[in-house]
């Protein structure tokens, strides 16, 4: 596996940690639609939220949160939607983000945004 792939799974696994630390309880991890896949699905007080996971070294660039753009939300509504259908959801729905700045070396903060943006289609 390429290098920046262990990142990628690093970071939903600190997310998915900080998450389960919060109080949510994992529903789905890597949950795909075609092409488009949701990092994190998970439950808590009756919602249902869609967790982007975006992790960065650094965020000399952009902060792993900006990454989060038009074509991505579109991207995530629609793989939201078909989780919906399929799993027959009945219950408040939020898309959250967890940015993730480090490393495992040299040391990382998590931010997490609740309500981060509203579904598009």
């Amino acid at each position: 596996m390429a290098e920046h792939n262990d990142f990628g799974v690093w970071g939903e696994d600190m997310a998915q940690q900080y998450m389960v630390e919060q109080g949510y309880s994992l529903l789905h991890r890597d949950w795909r639609c075609g092409h488009r896949d949701l990092d994190l699905v998970m439950y808590k007080d009756g919602i249902v939220v869609f967790v982007e996971v975006k992790a960065r070294a650094n965020d000399f660039l952009v902060s792993p949160e900006q990454a989060v753009d038009v074509k991505k939300i579109r991207s995530l509504s629609i793989a939201a939607n078909a989780y919906v259908k399929k799993y027959r959801i009945n219950a408040d729905l939020r898309f959250d983000i967890v940015a993730i700045t480090g490393t495992i070396s040299t040391g990382y903060k998590i931010n997490h945004i609740p309500d981060a943006f509203y579904p598009i289609r």
